[in-house]
């Protein structure tokens, strides 16, 4: 299978959540490099590192046979010529399910490669919850020197 050529780390991210949301392993897989460097977190799941141990945790997502979607919120990007770090509120909606599930916040890294942007790790866990609302107390700006 010939992979895709994404050319900007976005490209990569929207292929990943597409590939997740249509439970696609053939295109989660074409998403991530072929290095065994690579490494993935699933929610309070242990670190696994190497092509076929991602190939093998995410056939294993996918087996659950959910249909989920995905809305990104409060996304951060820190980006540089070689590598695109993003950080990402999943707020994920299973179908057949009334309410969308609590949010998780997710890293994902991408590193240029010579046939465009892939990703070299993908870490989420549980979003902390919310702090209690309190009133929102006013600062005065900080002046740096």
């Amino acid at each position: 299978m010939k992979k895709a050529l994404f050319p900007t780390p976005q490209d990569a991210e929207a292929a990943f959540y597409d590939a997740f949301t249509k439970s696609d392993l053939e295109a989660m897989m074409a998403v991530w490099a072929d290095d065994d460097d690579i490494y993935c977190v699933h929610p309070q799941g242990a670190r696994v590192a190497g092509v076929e141990r991602v190939r093998e945790s995410w056939r294993q997502v996918f087996a659950s046979g959910q249909t989920l979607r995905f809305q990104l919120r409060d996304q951060q990007y820190v980006r540089g010529m070689m590598l695109s770090v993003h950080s990402v509120y999943e707020h994920i909606t299973i179908t057949g399910e009334p309410r969308s599930r609590a949010p998780m916040v997710a890293t994902n890294i991408y590193m240029r490669t010579e046939r465009g942007w892939r990703m070299v790790a993908h870490h989420a866990s549980p979003a902390p919850a919310a702090p209690s609302a309190e009133p929102e107390r006013r600062r005065e700006p900080k002046t740096l020197h």
